[in-house]
């Protein structure tokens, strides 16, 4: 019985979970950028969200909004 149901959970991973996944592999065996894509995809947001967030710090810095003190949060008090 627990042997029947560890094969299951097995078979599930390799077969249904790890299915784009492994697409993903073959499509990169074919052409490297295919196979990228994502990775560059994801990237780019990574890059653009990282900018935006430094731009927002600027601006409340700019503005004095920024809190600088040591005991600026509360769990160095």
């Amino acid at each position: 019985m627990w042997r029947n149901i560890f094969e299951g959970i097995s078979s599930f991973f390799t077969e249904v979970a790890f299915a784009p996944l492994n697409a993903l592999y073959a499509l990169e065996l074919k052409t490297w950028w295919g196979g990228n894509l994502f990775t560059w995809i994801f990237m780019s947001i990574l890059v653009i969200l990282l900018v935006y967030w430094i731009r927002q710090l600027k601006i409340f810095d700019e503005n004095g909004e920024e809190d600088k003190s040591i005991k600026a949060h509360s769990f160095l008090e």
